[in-house]
């Protein structure tokens, strides 16, 4: 079973640091990466900057429209217009069916700022004593979500599967 799980960092480039330690573990077969994304907010920046993980994902990757969709409820819905926020009301009741509601998007909306990092990935198959062990240090991220059931998994990958 794959989860999903989002980590605040309290620095603008600590998603990036966490994700090449998932590069790490996932070469060392201590963790499958299916698909993973990072946000990175600079201090200087009016919004928050999207990378998708390329070099991390395997078989089964979602698409870049999940990333892209979910980072912009996340992040640009009070600024969109009413077409964009039409077509993301409706991606946004596919995400509800997943567990990612209204409150999980106005608390990560709320909780990653200007300064902060988060990482958005999906995982299966962790050695957790040895993933634990590698993100130990003083910069511990925040857990904001995480778990998905089967069922889950596989409305995420309907919802924003490729035509």
């Amino acid at each position: 079973m794959a989860t999903l799980t989002i980590w605040k960092f309290h620095s603008a480039d600590g998603a990036d640091q966490a994700a090449r330690t998932l590069e790490t573990l996932a070469k060392g077969r201590l963790i499958s990466v299916h698909d993973a994304a990072v946000v990175s907010w600079p201090e200087n920046r009016k919004k928050p900057k999207l990378r998708q993980l390329h070099s991390l994902v395997g078989r089964g990757a979602l698409t870049g429209a999940f990333w892209g969709m979910l980072v912009g409820l996340l992040f640009l819905a009070p600024m969109v217009g009413a077409a964009v926020g039409a077509a993301a009301g409706a991606a946004g009741g596919g995400l509800a069916d997943i567990g990612i509601d209204d409150d999980l998007i106005r608390e990560i909306r709320e909780r990653v700022t200007p300064g902060t990092s988060a990482l958005f990935v999906l995982t299966s198959d962790a050695v957790l004593d040895k993933v634990k062990e590698a993100f130990a240090g003083p910069d511990q991220p925040e857990l904001l979500f995480t778990n998905l059931s089967p069922a889950q998994e596989q409305a995420l990958r309907e919802v924003f599967a490729d035509d």
